[in-house]
């Protein structure tokens, strides 16, 4: 579905990063775990067309996303959910989620995704005519999931979801990322918390300065010796 090929991306002289390749197979939960500025983020801003990588390349069914336009890539089935929630303030929730579906002509199927979005955010639904700017961390965060998925994505982005939430609340939005994941939605996971990720990851990659230095299953990596030192606390 998703494969990346010798990337390189550069911020003036400095390579964030290092030729890194890997891929995502339709239906899987991929993990992308790694310490601050390893380099989780930019690699995720070059796949969704927000940065301009140096080199290598970045297919979505074959199609290079490097030579489509940013504007485009939305409208070929990839969703990011930015780190930090970035909702749109000042807008109610219910506007929130059809800004997520802009890009699209099909009313019934816009609204039959309302419907289940609502189905796996219920808390949305009850907030619909509120200020997103007023909900929680933990709603906020809810509402760019689903405004990510009224764009009926085939492949959802999702960097540092778990950031600045209760654990309570970190357990909930795992559950509804692999209640995403087997309604259909293929998921690349970029996570502090590797813990938590490598717990519902069926495969992950860890970065480390630009470069992925171990690749396995989520439950291989969680086992791993050097990823429990690093990354596990122990």
């Amino acid at each position: 579905m998703l494969k990346i090929e010798n990337l390189k991306v550069r911020y003036g002289m400095i390579e964030a990063i290092k030729g890194i390749s890997f891929e995502i197979n339709d239906g899987e939960i991929v993990a992308l775990i790694g310490a601050n500025g390893a380099g989780k983020t930019t690699t995720m801003h070059a796949i969704s067309g927000l940065l301009k990588p140096a080199e290598g390349s970045i297919k979505l069914d074959g199609v290079d996303l490097i030579k489509t336009p940013s504007s485009k890539i939305i409208s070929m089935g990839l969703a990011q959910v930015p780190e930090g929630r970035r909702v749109f303030a000042q807008q109610s929730v219910a506007d929130n989620l059809a800004l997520g579906a802009y890009s699209r002509k099909d009313k019934e199927g816009i609204q039959k995704d309302l419907e289940h979005v609502y189905e796996l955010f219920p808390r949305l639904k009850e907030r619909e005519k509120q200020l997103a700017g007023t909900l929680s961390g933990g709603e906020q965060q809810m509402l760019a999931m689903a405004r990510a998925l009224m764009s009926h994505p085939k492949i959802m982005l999702l960097d540092e979801p778990s950031m600045g939430l209760s654990p309570l609340l970190v357990k909930e939005i795992f559950r509804i990322i692999e209640d995403i994941n087997k309604q259909g939605t293929t998921v690349l996971l970029v996570e502090q918390n590797a813990k938590m990720a490598l717990a519902i990851a069926d495969r992950a990659y860890v970065l480390e300065t630009g470069k992925i230095t171990l690749e396995g299953t989520g439950a291989e990596l969680a086992a791993s010796e050097q990823v429990r030192k690093a990354y596990l606390g122990g």
